[in-house]
């Protein structure tokens, strides 16, 4: 069975190693950039003690100009060096989060375009959407921003807080005692902010999916007057969103105000016993405005990293739904070492031996039992019977959409199950009912079919269809672009599209599901025509509710509730007085 989204484990913070295998690939330019964090840093730790230099070697009486210009410029020096580093840091960080997330959302994309139906069937396609977009930047912002924020800050803290140590060693004791008291019900309270980063993901994922589902329906919505309907039912996933957001800020703004006063209190504790020291004559002046800036290094450092850790936090949501769905493993996949039949110079052979099979959200209901098909290179089939009877399902079975639960597929004698998955299905073509128009130009909607064929083979394959004649008259032509779903044509003229991008692949098997059912009868009879032309020296399977357009197939199926009830020619079935009998009186008597 494939692993579904909400069957896959919660993970932790933890989760952003799986970004690992994003990164690994650019080894290099992480460790350029760590190596300008760490002299960003530096520069930024050299900064008190060049001040306490000024303070204690050029602000005495009787200091030469020379002198104190010579302490301006070391400052001005560690603040050249702070500049460039830190722009080196952030040039590399940006380019590696634009990188690694770019990377990130292809490796998703790609892995969800080979997931079989059965993902679907549980995974909303606007939950995929927002995973592909909301989720992924969050990683940018990780990658790019907020992960080098926090390993610049974590240096320049330990490093404050080295020589705060060193030069204060008692006084830090006692912070650092403080500090340790901070950081364990910082972290326990982290866990809060990471469950509910988690969940605020979750709301969004289920807006993006209503979002999705009612978009692509947009005429069904309108013609059922559901407007209002649908706006309220997306403002109600919207606002469950908004409130499940609005507690994770509520927990992420106590965290970073109890991070930031409870260390600042701890650190001007410490700043305080500084001063005292410096009245006693223990310290320099100097020595004192080091220590200051220490401090306000660690504490910045601190503060920082309390936002940082609320970033990672979320992300981690992030990155915990994008693993989940990179780990989703397909039941469909080619075979380790696949066997290779020689494609056939006609048509193939076919045959369904004993297929029993369910489709896994309806594991109770039966789609196909003990069902048997035979077909010979360059014959018809036919597959009638009423809707539900599992005529479809024969082609998802045949395409490997799912495997079947029992029974074996074969063609030109190889079980389908030990056929590379590409190979297998370059060897069929299909027109659906529901033909799929892309968002492009009727050229490369046809050239869908076959991606290296010429203009004029296109255009060939679409005077086959009598799909030129419209196409001429659109306003580029061939390149004219069609809108999204082919918006800008009619039904017909989508389906005469299928039909010429079908006839472009040129395979040896050819499925056509209800083909001819969105034209006229006019453009019918082209159609069949040319149908006819494209089946001639092929295997075809038709599916078929209009029992005229099957009437010379070489063999009809007649299906019921899954199973195969009767087979024949036309006018065998019909002088049986069966259910195919009774299907063609109601339509040819009408």
């Amino acid at each position: 069975m494939t692993k579904t989204l909400q069957d896959a484990p919660k993970g932790s913070p933890r989760s952003l190693t799986g970004l690992l295998p994003f990164l690994r690939p650019y080894r290099g330019r992480i460790l350029l950039a760590l190596l300008m964090l760490l002299l960003a840093a530096g520069a930024t730790l050299l900064f008190p003690v060049a001040l306490r230099s000024l303070i204690d070697g050029g602000l005495q009486p009787g200091s030469e100009d020379t002198g104190l210009a010579r302490h301006f410029f070391e400052l001005f020096g560690v603040a050249v060096a702070l500049g460039l580093f830190s722009a080196g840091r952030f040039y590399i960080v940006s380019w590696l989060g634009e990188r690694v997330t770019a990377d990130l959302r292809q490796a998703v994309y790609a892995h969800v375009l080979r997931q079989s139906p059965a993902f679907f069937e549980v995974t909303p396609t606007g939950e995929v959407l927002s995973r592909l977009t909301t989720d992924t930047t969050l990683v940018q912002s990780v990658v790019g921003s907020s992960l080098s924020m926090g390993l610049r800050n974590t240096v320049m803290g330990l490093g404050a807080l080295t020589m705060l140590v060193w030069t204060n060693p008692w006084v830090m004791v006692q912070v650092l005692g403080v500090l340790v008291l901070i950081v364990v019900p910082a972290v326990r309270y982290g866990r809060r902010v990471r469950k509910l980063s988690r969940a605020s993901q979750d709301r969004v994922a289920d807006a993006s999916a209503i979002g999705a589902e009612v978009l692509n329906a947009v005429p069904v919505v309108q013609s059922y007057t559901a407007e209002v309907r649908e706006a309220a039912r997306f403002e109600s996933a919207t606002q469950q969103a908004f409130d499940v957001a609005v507690r994770r800020t509520r927990a992420r703004s106590v965290l970073v105000a109890f991070i930031i006063i409870a260390t600042s209190a701890a650190l001007l504790w410490g700043l305080y016993q500084g001063t005292q020291a410096v009245l006693r004559g223990e310290i320099s002046a100097g020595h004192l405005g080091q220590t200051v800036v220490y401090v306000i290094i660690l504490a910045s450092a601190f503060a920082v990293l309390g936002e940082v850790y609320g970033d990672l936090l979320r992300a981690a949501g992030a990155t915990e739904r994008l693993m989940e769905l990179l780990a989703t493993h397909s039941p469909i996949d080619s075979p380790a070492s696949p066997d290779k039949p020689a494609l056939p110079a006609g048509g193939s052979t076919l045959s369904f031996e004993a297929v029993d099979f369910h489709y896994p959200s309806r594991p109770t209901q039966q789609a196909l039992s003990r069902f048997e098909l035979q077909a010979l290179p360059g014959q018809t089939i036919a597959l009638v019977g009423p809707s539900g009877a599992g005529k479809s399902t024969v082609f998802q079975l045949l395409l490997r959409f799912y495997d079947p639960s029992a029974g074996v597929i074969r063609i030109d004698g190889t079980p389908i199950s030990r056929m590379d998955l590409q190979a297998l299905r370059q060897r069929m073509a299909i027109v659906p009912q529901e033909p799929v128009i892309f968002s492009s130009s009727a050229l490369e909607n046809i050239r869908y079919g076959r991606p290296e064929a010429t203009d004029e083979e296109v255009k060939a394959a679409a005077r086959a269809a009598f799909a030129d004649e419209f196409i001429q008259r659109l306003p580029e032509g061939y390149d004219t672009f069609l809108g999204e779903r082919g918006v800008r044509l009619s039904g017909g003229q989508r389906q005469r599209l299928a039909i010429a991008r079908a006839m472009l692949k040129n395979p040896p098997l050819l499925l056509l599901d209800e083909a001819t059912s969105a034209l006229d009868a006019e453009s019918e009879r082209m159609v069949q025509a040319a149908l006819d032309s494209a089946m001639r020296g092929r295997t075809t399977l038709v599916i078929a509710h209009r029992l005229a357009t099957v009437q010379r197939a070489d063999c009809i199926l007649v299906l019921d509730h899954g199973r195969l009830i009767e087979q024949g020619s036309h006018a065998e079935l019909v002088a049986r007085g069966g259910m195919y009998a009774r299907l063609a009186a109601l339509q040819f008597n009408a």
